[in-house]
């Protein structure tokens, strides 16, 4: 991959071509020319161009920190629940 090629890659779901602009050990710089914003820059790790690379999960996160919040609330709930409890009683 030298400066001056054109590649294309993807963009939002939909493949886009680019021109090489600048070339790194891990990046790339592509210029994109786009309906309302002609020329832009876009940058690349190298390996997504190559197709070496899977794509990042962060679905999984999302889902983890959910369940962490849910389980949160739900020790709150409980301790709220215990101290009304123990008010009655006296």
């Amino acid at each position: 991959m030298n400066v001056g090629d054109r590649i294309t890659f993807q963009f939002g779901g939909k493949e886009k071509e680019g021109v090489v602009v600048k070339v790194f050990s891990k990046t790339v710089y592509l210029k994109v020319d786009f309906p309302h914003h002609p020329g832009k820059i876009v940058i690349r790790k190298l390996t997504e161009l190559e197709g070496k690379a899977q794509p990042k999960k962060k679905k999984a996160k999302k889902a983890k920190a959910k369940k962490e919040k849910a389980q949160k609330a739900k020790e709150k709930a409980e301790a709220t629940k215990e101290e009304k409890g123990e008010g009655e009683k006296e």
